[in-house]
């Protein structure tokens, strides 16, 4: 039977300042600022897509800067680390990198079989990875600061912490076309598929405390799906199970739909298509600020409420 879901989609997480976020995440980390548009739910506030070169799916971490919120705190309940993927030749590169930029992180460790990873966080807290291998052909980011040898491949896994994992587990590999494929320790690896960009890590964390929203903590967890007729489907299935499933909401980028799995993190549901050049051309992606439909008639009013945002990745080369 044809998969529904296949893989990750997108990572949405909180950020306290506008500014820095791009500085960290298209600057030091080097990945493309793909969209500068605004969170169709508060359009006062920003919400940055970053990616590879086109903002393909599987590839992107995207942030809703609230100016001046106080920090989250990790824990149980909540989508705890977000791993990239870079070729493992790279290492010695990234570690003096995060050095120059004066970002603490920890020495590499081994995971699972062929994967070693460092652990940092960025300026708001929160955990992020990059996990050396040799698994991933994904093209590398050829526009940005870092040689496109040695640059991040898209997202690799996240983790999942939680304070049991079997319910969770259950609703990714009934509903969602997962399977588990790896197991260690209090930790189990699931994907559609065994390839970079498709692992969820879940995490039986009993002691841990719950984790808190905030400026540096994840908002939602988006898979993919293909078409607008998968998305339906997919609700069909979830909907009996997941009464707080919401209906397919239009995002501009893609069509999507919300539920709240048992251990209480967001998931979201998102089509591949139609991307991210709906409004932009593909060797302007980023550059200008984009808006829905419903919002452009206050487009003057939006441009003075948000803070001004620049980008020079000169500076971080």
């Amino acid at each position: 039977m044809k998969k529904l879901i296949t893989g990750i989609h997108h990572v949405t997480a909180i950020a306290g300042s506008s500014q820095p976020n791009i500085d960290f995440y298209a600057g030091i980390l080097g990945l493309r600022l793909v969209k500068k548009t605004v969170n169709f739910d508060a359009p006062d506030v920003y919400h940055f897509y970053y990616g590879d070169d086109t903002g393909s799916p599987g590839s992107i971490l995207t942030f809703f800067p609230y100016e001046g919120l106080v920090n989250g705190r990790h824990g149980k309940g909540m989508l705890d680390t977000t791993t990239f993927s870079v070729p493992l030749p790279a290492l010695d590169y990234w570690q003096q990198r995060l050095k120059r930029f004066d970002i603490p992180f920890k020495q590499p460790k081994e995971r699972f079989e062929g994967e070693l990873v460092i652990y940092l966080e960025d300026g708001d807290g929160l955990g992020l990875e990059l996990v050396f291998n040799d698994g991933d052909k994904r093209p590398g980011i050829s526009r940005g600061p870092v040689p496109a040898d040695k640059s991040i491949r898209g997202i690799y896994n996240v983790e999942i912490w939680l304070e049991a994992f079997e319910r969770t587990a259950g609703i990714m590999t009934h509903q969602m076309d997962h399977s588990i494929i790896r197991e260690q320790s209090n930790r189990i690896r699931l994907a559609v598929t065994d390839s970079p960009g498709n692992y969820v890590d879940l995490l039986a964390m009993p002691d841990s405390l719950k984790g808190l929203a905030g400026s540096g903590t994840v908002h939602h967890l988006a898979f993919a799906t293909p078409d607008h007729s998968s998305l339906e489907t997919m609700r069909e299935r979830i909907l009996p199970i997941r009464g707080n499933i919401t209906p397919v909401l239009d995002r501009k980028y893609f069509s999507s739909l919300y539920f709240r799995e048992p251990g209480g993190v967001l998931f979201e549901i998102a089509t591949s298509s139609p991307g991210f050049s709906v409004d932009e051309p593909m060797d302007h992606l980023g550059e200008s600020l984009q808006l829905p439909v419903q919002f452009e008639s206050r487009r003057t009013a939006l441009e003075h409420t948000l803070i001004p945002v620049t980008f020079n990745y000169e500076q971080f080369r």
